[in-house]
């Protein structure tokens, strides 16, 4: 107590004398009553102070090294390092705002980054998907094995070779302890890893995902088991109590817990976000639960942990959770303990114990080159390329927070020294700075997976080929337009249609992509359900001239682009189908914009391996397809603006396609200007004078349902007047993006054009101005070939 005199203590080892202020001194009045000195005396002004000083220290530490590849997780470790006791941590200031044994604020930024990573692993569990361990592939569970056995072995020959004669217990279970820890793959830092390198959603990501989380669930079994050998040799009875206190705790978990979740999901409307009060009481338990286990001498850590485990992945409760908590977890929490933990390290203590020192070394590198060399030769016996062998191997072997997060943990509860601790630590900072360098120079994660090394594309398909259409949707209203204009693209026997509908379902409530192929014979569940049977439905009535593969996407939006164009190039796609992000009310007038479809829309147009069509819905066409099925007559109106270039040949050929189909008559707009000269002929023109010779003289259908007209345009209000004029003519209206090419038809529209995305005739049909129903395709052809 302040005020008090105290007894002499026998200062020994790692004995300190403190005293705390009862009450607590909590929050300050403010300058106007106490000086600077005296305000970081109060616990909230600290721990505000040097939360500041931890985030000012990461963000410029990231800021700095960002642009080499240095992850958030190994900038936070940096930070903690610059302000740890070796560093900026000497000077008087900060010992007194951070290593001041006499200030509570030590032990209350502890207290809360400790509360704040306990969340972070309750987050994992919710968002780890355990089922994938026991039914993913067994390429998958033989990587996932190997990457942790290989290391185990190595790691235990290691410690034989440098077993000293007399070694103590407490020694070789320390050694036994880190040799474990390095054995481990995390799916969390794997999952953290690839999303920041932006393959998240590749073959490779979702190889080294699925065998993370069979290594992920062997090392949980692993390191318990060596825990609980540690309590052994101290006591039979103990462990035996132990272990048993610890199975009756987790059958009440995965029973009774995760039976009252389901409980909750059955309660909760499809569609409608669960009841704040049950996530205020799942977090609760996991609180308590940590409390628990606190108790019985295990890691606080490991009841969210469980508790996460237990709550069914994504949507309605695990989305809940993740939607409310993760992005303050993770941007808050997490950094302050990555970097108060990296704090705790004394690079001095590293060289005190050369044997020591010696081991550790020796592990790091050993165990590193052992998971290293095994999963490139699992992978690479697979198939898979030599450089990407090499990345995914590389991968596999990073370490994280989840490594760092053991280490700290035993060194609190004594199973390690300070020592070790301080020299893996330093381990786990050097990998994880150098793996993500490398994995980039390795693994080129945009040009080379997306490249087609052939044309693909509907106008260079052969007369008699199979078109191949990938239509993506993501909620049932884009169904029915999407089969409409799938209907009038004339499937032939000659020249079938062969659909790959693709349902994109944002990620949520999980941290593994899922991506379901979906069998005929099988029976779709879930919200795929209605997508997946409208496109059966249509697949029925097509008379056998069109083949469906039905496939279901989880991901996170910025990666559902990955899955698009990743499925276009393995099934050689020639064209992409999207839906446009803006969806119109009855009355025409727009009701809802979704910026992440925008956002998708915008990478496929830039990433795509083949040519790519976005489909603007004013109004559901079911009616006007009933209506041509009943007729013979040509009843649907289709009209394609012709400007020049590769987009608008593109446009051109697919408007043929459909012409081709009697119930549809195509209208042919050729817009030109009175400086047009055809004596005046560049290879762009020459191409469109040839595609444009057959619809002029009406020769390349069996029916008179094509009509060619030309309009003068010299500049783009004169375009924008025409286009209005022409809108309410038909049903739908093609388009070539054309994207940043100028022409004299169109001079002065892109000035003022909203979506660049749609070309400045796209933008035009699509704006809410245009007082038309008319539905738009814009079509972009292949931009590239490697």
């Amino acid at each position: 107590m302040v005020g008090a005199s105290s007894p002499p203590l026998s200062f020994g080892n790692e004995t300190s004398q403190i005293c705390v202020s009862f009450p607590a001194k909590v929050n300050s009045a403010g300058v106007w009553e106490d000086t600077p000195s005296e305000i970081l005396s109060y616990s909230l002004p600290l721990l505000e102070t040097q939360m500041v000083l931890i985030f000012l220290m990461f963000n410029l530490v990231h800021a700095i090294f960002k642009p080499i590849g240095l992850t958030y997780f190994a900038s936070q470790m940096f930070a903690g390092v610059i302000l740890g006791p070796s560093m900026l941590g000497q000077t008087a200031v900060l010992q007194d705002i951070f290593f001041d044994p006499d200030h509570i604020g030590v032990q209350t930024i502890e207290t809360v980054s400790l509360f704040g990573f306990s969340m972070f692993l309750f987050l994992m569990g919710v968002k780890m998907d355990v089922k994938m361990a026991f039914t993913t592939s067994r390429r998958a569970i033989l990587i996932g094995i190997m990457s942790l056995l290989a290391p185990l072995v190595v790691g235990l020959a290691v410690y034989d070779a440098l077993k000293e004669p007399h070694q103590s217990r407490t020694l070789s279970l320390e050694r036994l302890m880190v040799i474990s820890i390095e054995s481990l793959t995390s799916c969390s830092v794997i999952a953290c890893l690839l999303s920041e390198l932006k393959i998240l959603n590749s073959e490779l990501g979702r190889l080294a995902l699925s065998s993370a989380v069979v290594g992920d669930i062997s090392t949980l079994i692993l390191v318990y088991f060596n825990a609980s050998t540690k309590r052994w040799s101290i006591s039979p009875t103990f462990a035996i109590v132990h272990i048993a206190i610890m199975v009756i705790f987790v059958f009440l978990i995965f029973s009774g817990f995760r039976s009252l979740m389901y409980r909750i999901i059955r309660g909760t409307p499809d569609g409608k976000p669960v009841k704040e009060v049950y996530i205020v009481f799942i977090v609760m338990v996991a609180l308590v639960c940590g409390l628990f286990t606190a108790q019985f001498n295990q890691s606080p850590l490991v009841g969210p942990f469980l508790v996460g485990l237990a709550i069914p992945e994504g949507p309605p409760i695990g989305s809940a959770l993740v939607e409310k908590l993760e992005c303050f977890v993770n941007s808050i929490f997490v950094a302050l303990y990555v970097t108060t933990t990296s704090m705790t390290i004394q690079p001095g203590k590293v060289f005190s114990d050369m044997t020591t020192l010696r081991f550790s070394i020796l592990n790091i590198v050993f165990s590193f080159f052992a998971k290293s060399i095994s999963c490139f030769i699992a992978s690479f016996w697979g198939m898979m390329p030599l450089r990407d062998s090499l990345a995914f191997a590389i991968i596999m072997s990073s370490k994280g927070i989840v490594e760092l997060s053991y280490f700290s943990t035993f060194r609190d509860i004594k199973y390690i020294t300070k020592t070790t601790f301080s020299i893996f630590t330093l381990g786990i900072l050097l990998n994880s700075t150098i793996i993500p360098i490398l994995v980039k120079l390795l693994y080129d994660s945009d040009s080379r997976r997306y490249a087609a090394y052939q044309k693909r594309s509907i106008q260079h398909l052969n007369g008699n080929s199979e078109l191949r259409i990938l239509a993506s949707v993501h909620i049932p209203e884009h169904v029915p337009a999407l089969i409409d204009l799938l209907d009038i693209t004339c499937p032939t026997k000659e020249s079938p249609n062969a659909i790959y509908a693709l349902h994109l379902i944002e990620l949520a409530g999980r941290e593994t992509p899922v991506f379901i192929a979906h069998k005929k014979e099988d029976n779709v569940v879930g919200r795929s359900f209605e997508h997946i049977l409208a496109f059966q439905q249509y697949e029925e009535k097509s008379g056998g001239l069109v083949t469906l593969n039905a496939f279901t996407a989880i991901s996170p939006p910025k990666f559902m682009h990955d899955d698009i164009c990743t499925m276009a190039l393995e099934k050689q796609a020639s064209f992409i189908l999207v839906p446009f992000h803006r969806k119109w009310s009855i009355d025409g007038s727009v009701e809802d914009e979704n910026s992440m479809i925008r956002n998708l829309n915008c990478s496929i147009l830039d990433r795509a391996p083949c040519s790519v069509g976005i489909l603007v819905t004013r109004c559901l066409l079911d009616w006007r397809r009933k209506s041509m099925k009943m007729s013979s007559s040509p009843s649907y109106s289709i009209g394609m603006l012709f400007l020049g270039g590769k987009d608008d040949r593109e446009a051109l050929t697919l408007a043929k396609r459909m012409a081709n189909d009697p119930r549809v008559r195509l209208t042919v707009i050729h817009l030109i200007s009175d400086e047009y000269h055809a004596d005046v002929m560049n290879w762009d023109m020459m191409l469109d004078a040839e595609i444009l010779k057959d619809t002029k003289y009406n020769g390349f259908s069996n029916v008179g349902n094509v009509m060619y007209i030309e309009e003068i345009s010299n500049n783009g209000p004169q375009a924008a007047k025409i286009v209005q004029s022409i809108a309410d003519d038909y049903d739908l209206i093609i388009v070539g993006r054309r994207y940043g090419v100028d022409s004299v038809q169109t001079t002065g529209l892109s000035e003022w054009s909203e979506l660049p995305e749609l070309g400045v005739l796209g933008d035009l049909l699509a704006s809410p101005d245009l007082n038309s129903r008319v539905s738009v395709l814009i079509v972009q052809q292949q931009q590239y070939v490697d």
